[in-house]
């Protein structure tokens, strides 16, 4: 090699320490973004962002010293390097935090959504933040001394930033104290510990739910004596939505009429105060469909246990679950489940995903061939971002100018909301279509239709966008939900329901925590585990 072109070799401390700072530095961008925002612009604030970089740098440097082995400091260096530049996008592009909910909706997506997350901009990121980083890892050369030296080494380095991380704590243990205290939201910021803290806390919670035992529950469920006097069939449709925030519903208030078939339509109940149990598909389905409440949910306990379906399927219903997503999230593995995302259907299917009207494509065969009563449960691609201009044919932007990149914060805010609110008036199209189609078989199937939305969306408000915030930090446009429902007269009639009690009482607040027991109630399903005090319909049944 050409001696212009070598490296010097350098020790192991001090590829950990320029390490430790490239990724402090030019890996957290919005971490430093979030701390000059919330420290004052005088000495003070100044003084309080260097320690708290160098408290940081000292940890960083120990966790990597003591890592720093001959065959795996490079490597660690390259994976931290090239992961944490694709972390630093998302979160500069979209808000997000990390945490364990947001790798557990990472891991639970398909291949449409990811793809609709790539762009040049984080090929850029990943480029100038993780190749060209690790590349110049590889080319220096690092000299080791032998195992005795090189463990004392370790322990001076360790000790030397233990030493400084105690002593800017303890000069600055007031200010500290107090901006950790009332900072929560930092330790999902911090790259790349936010994603390594998040990553192992997600594989305990596999390991544990692997080890739990499968509980069934509902066991002594059964039809009420009620089902004897039915006449009919009954169809009872349950839409499961996704990202509909309810602020966009021209039926709930909002001040563009994104709703028009729906508001047209004799008999659709709106539910304007109703809320999610979680802010990502992975939390919030499981949660919906099982009986632990926001307040008792989590993933372990959910995927543990039989949910509503289960409990519907063994008193005696047909339950089948229709998707266009990425699947039901442990929900309805025990039912029939039909993938209908990737049809080759020509006007709505197209680059491996459908509109969401091929949930509803031979539902008039399903209907004329019904033998069971029955709950069919159709899973929307909906309103899921961020390329929400995708998720639309082109005859419903109305709204324009629409945001056609996946890079929303280069999009201006008002054709984000443009593109966003195209999805809600195609859901509106969707949503009135089967209901057109429920009502023309009234005759002879008993038929309902209940609309619920999973999580809801930002849209740049606070400078978030997309979903998936931790709950207790997210703001109410990711948590407040679109929530319908439609009964046909027969159904009303067979069911005992009083469509005109229950408008009256829409306004009451309202939570995915309901839908066990208000689906349980609707369906005169006679258990153990149903609740009347949850049940939303209990009032006005009867």
């Amino acid at each position: 090699m050409n001696p212009l072109f070598q490296v010097k070799a350098i020790r192991p401390e001090l590829l950990t320490l320029v390490g430790s700072l490239f990724l402090l530095l030019a890996c957290n961008p919005v971490l430093w973004g979030h701390v000059e925002a919330i420290t004052p612009n005088n000495a003070s604030g100044l003084m309080m962002r260097v320690a708290f970089g160098l408290i940081l740098l000292a940890a960083f440097n120990v966790v990597l010293t003591l890592l720093a082995f001959r065959w795996v400091l490079k490597p660690l260096l390259t994976l931290l390097l090239l992961i944490s530049a694709g972390v630093a996008y998302f979160m500069s592009q979209y808000g997000v935090l990390i945490d364990p909910g947001m790798l557990r909706n990472a891991a639970q997506t398909n291949f449409t959504e990811v793809r609709d997350l790539l762009s040049v901009n984080l090929g850029l990121y990943v480029l100038f933040l993780g190749v060209l980083p690790a590349l110049l890892v590889w080319l220096t050369p690092v000299r080791y001394r032998r195992w005795p030296r090189e463990l004392l080494s370790k322990v001076l380095v360790i000790g030397a930033s233990l030493a400084v991380l105690a002593g800017v704590a303890l000069l600055n243990y007031q200010g500290l104290a107090s901006f950790f205290r009332n900072h929560h939201e930092l330790r999902l910021m911090v790259v790349p510990s936010n994603y390594v803290g998040a990553s192992l806390s997600y594989l305990r919670e596999q390991v544990k739910t692997s080890k739990e035992p499968f509980r069934q529950i509902g066991t002594d469920a059964v039809k009420a004596p009620a089902w004897a006097s039915h006449r009919h069939k009954s169809l009872t449709v349950l839409v499961v939505g996704e990202s509909a925030r309810a602020d966009n519903f021209g039926i709930l208030g909002y001040e563009r009429n994104t709703t028009p078939k729906l508001q047209a339509e004799h008999g659709v109940i709106a539910y304007p105060n109703a809320h999610s149990c979680g802010t990502e598909t992975a939390v919030s389905v499981p949660c919906m469909f099982s009986n632990l409440g926001r307040a008792n949910y989590s993933a372990t306990k959910a995927y543990s246990q039989e949910g509503l379906l289960d409990v519907l399927k063994r008193a005696g219903l047909n339950v089948v679950w229709r998707d266009n997503q990425s699947g039901c999230k442990g929900t309805c593995d025990r039912v029939n489940f039909q993938d209908v995302s990737n049809l080759k259907d020509p006007t709505l299917c197209a680059n491996s995903e459908c509109h969401d009207e091929i949930l509803l494509q031979g539902l008039q065969g399903f209907i004329d061939n019904l033998q069971e009563d029955t709950v069919l449960v159709l899973h929307q691609m909906g309103s899921h971002g961020p390329e929400y201009f995708k998720r639309y044919p082109k005859e419903f932007e109305q709204f324009t100018p629409v945001c056609t990149s996946n890079a929303l914060n280069e999009c201006s805010r008002d054709s984000i909301i443009n593109g966003y609110d195209n999805t809600i008036l195609y859901t509106d199209h969707v949503l009135a279509s089967l209901i057109d189609v429920l009502r023309s078989n009234q005759g002879k199937v008993d038929s309902a239709m209940f609309y619920l939305s999973d999580h809801g969306e930002s849209l740049g408000e606070y400078n978030l966008f997309l979903h998936g915030t931790p709950y207790m930090m997210a703001p109410d446009q990711q948590k407040h939900v679109g929530m319908l429902a439609w009964f046909s007269d027969s159904y009303q009639q067979e069911f005992q329901v009083n469509a005109d009690c229950l408008r009256a009482e829409r306004e009451k607040p309202v939570s995915q925590d309901n839908l066990f027991h208000s689906m349980l109630g609707l369906l005169q399903v006679n258990t153990q585990v149903y609740e009347k005090g949850m049940d939303m319909f209990a009032g006005c049944r009867g």
